[in-house]
């Protein structure tokens, strides 16, 4: 059931991912509305998902499991209804009730499984599971929605996972046995609230930022308080009795490795994922069931490595698995700067498909060892960090790229204009279109028999933008694993946690 609840709480990532363009001809959406449509799903993952898993340790992790599927399902119901409503905000509310969803699920999974399985050997299997199921919905996301999209209206992506969550309540209310964690736990208020406002005003900053200016009076308020408020998170839960995140956790390297590792990869996944689905919409102008056949060539090979290289985490180290697997999204991620409006299935699969092996090499080691490099009284709120690590990563990804990909499509774009040969009065016009209307706008645009000329030009300088993006995304992959290199080490067995009492008088031994 654990797996059965962290599929359903990815299912909306590259469900939603392969259908943007689709969304943004609909809405009239600009890029910077494009990205918030991901990052209200992704916000609410990274501000909650330690406060969920301290109430699934307090009042046990099957109701958590439980409010999680209800929140995706009710969050799916609202975004069903985004397109009658003509509302991108709509949307982004269906997306921020899914959010908060997966936020519950994915601490009360990994909870659960530790609770189950409290042998980190055995436990390292099913954490393999639990990745390959994290994969398998980011593999079945973009074929529900290339198929919705061929037959229906895009806002029906949004129904199977109303039937799937209600379905996976009813079968956990019989198949899944409660747990709590053992000693006291108290909801950490402060910690919760500075922890929320600093990621979302960062988040904020780098979406509005990269639309407009950095100098911009609300992108540097914005900047400003994500800090003050990181900064009083980090007092807050140094003083706290009962912190929402033990900093003391970060005496492991192997945690703050896996924590970091996790964070800077995912930055540069899931603002992959964003470009790509751009670059298959917008430059190739494919289908969305053309785009999600490509995806699989990512996800597919991810999900299935993943399990393999989980098997032998115990003969070869955690951190030559990681580095290995980021080093080959690297080198994936630098071979796709090659890529063109002309690109062909074979030349973008191959590619994809070292991508897909680089992270399948990477999940489950990052996963199993942040859990297994702390006593087994913290591997929840381990896991529940990491997570958090991960989902900021994931909101900063189609923030960061998007910003990247605006900046530079816009300064690419008189170029390419005047070399396509166009007017002054033809480039006025298209690109007063994509600064009101967004990328999405310039095929609205009619200039007669330029038009293709037009259209090519728009292509090569979103290109550009791409290419940019890509190169970043490879350069985050090269900083990650050099925090593998550096901070990992095969982690010694836990030693037992005092209990909670004594814990004021002894801090647990946290093993790098």
């Amino acid at each position: 059931m654990a797996c059965v609840g962290v599929f359903v709480a990815y299912l909306p990532v590259t469900t939603v991912s392969v259908s943007l363009p689709t969304i943004q001809r609909s809405l009239g959406a600009s890029t910077a509305d494009l990205s918030w449509v991901t990052d209200a799903f992704v916000l609410p993952m990274a501000a909650l998902i330690l406060t969920a898993g301290v109430v699934g340790d307090v009042h046990g992790r099957r109701k958590v499991f439980q409010a999680g599927l209800a929140f995706c399902a009710i969050g799916a119901a609202i975004a069903l209804s985004a397109d009658g409503l003509d509302s991108v905000e709509v949307l982004w509310t269906g997306q921020a009730f899914a959010g908060i969803g997966a936020a519950a699920l994915l601490p009360a999974t990994l909870g659960l499984i530790s609770h189950a399985v409290p042998d980190p050997r055995e436990r390292s299997k099913y954490v393999s599971l639990w990745t390959a199921s994290l994969m398998g919905a980011l593999a079945v996301g973009p074929m529900i929605s290339g198929v919705i999209l061929e037959n229906a209206a895009w806002h029906w992506i949004f129904l199977a996972p109303i039937p799937a969550s209600l379905l996976t309540m009813a079968a956990a209310s019989r198949y899944v046995a409660d747990s709590r964690a053992a000693g006291a736990r108290r909801l950490d208020w402060p910690g919760q609230i500075t922890a929320a406002i600093a990621i979302t005003a960062l988040v904020y900053a780098v979406i509005e930022g990269g639309g407009g200016s950095f100098t911009e009076t609300r992108v540097l308020l914005a900047l400003a308080l994500s800090a003050a408020s990181l900064l009083t998170f980090i007092i807050t839960e140094l003083r706290s009795e009962s912190p929402m995140l033990d900093l003391k956790l970060f005496r492991s390297p192997a945690f703050s490795a896996t924590a970091l590792v996790a964070m800077i990869s995912f930055l540069g996944l899931i603002g992959f994922i964003f470009v790509l689905s751009l670059y298959l919409g917008q430059v190739q102008q494919l289908g969305t069931l053309d785009a999600g056949y490509r995806m699989l060539m990512f996800t597919l090979p991810a999900m299935a490595v993943g399990p393999v290289f989980a098997q032998i985490m115990h003969k070869v180290s955690a951190r030559i698995l990681i580095t290995t697997g980021l080093l080959l999204a690297t080198g994936s991620l630098l071979s796709l700067t090659s890529i063109d409006a002309d690109t062909s299935f074979t030349a973008l699969a191959w590619r994809l498909i070292i991508l897909g092996i680089g992270f399948g090499a990477v999940f489950a080691p990052m996963t199993a060892t942040a859990i297994n490099s702390v006593p087994h009284q913290l591997a929840g709120m381990a896991a529940a960090g990491s997570n958090a690590f991960r989902q900021v990563g994931a909101a900063l990804g189609p923030a960061l790229m998007s910003a990247l990909l605006t900046t530079k499509v816009s300064d690419a774009l008189p170029g390419h204009l005047s070399d396509a040969g166009l007017s002054a009065s033809a480039q006025d016009r298209v690109t007063g279109a994509v600064d009101s209307g967004g990328f999405g706008a310039v095929h609205a645009v009619d200039l007669g028999a330029d038009t293709p000329r037009m259209l090519h030009a728009f292509s090569q300088a979103f290109l550009d933008g791409i290419h940019l993006c890509l190169t970043i995304s490879a350069a985050v992959m090269l900083v990650a694993a050099a925090v593998a290199v550096v901070l990992l080490r095969r982690p010694r067995p836990s030693a037992p946690a005092p209990s909670a009492p004594a814990r004021r008088r002894e801090e647990p031994a946290l093993n790098g």
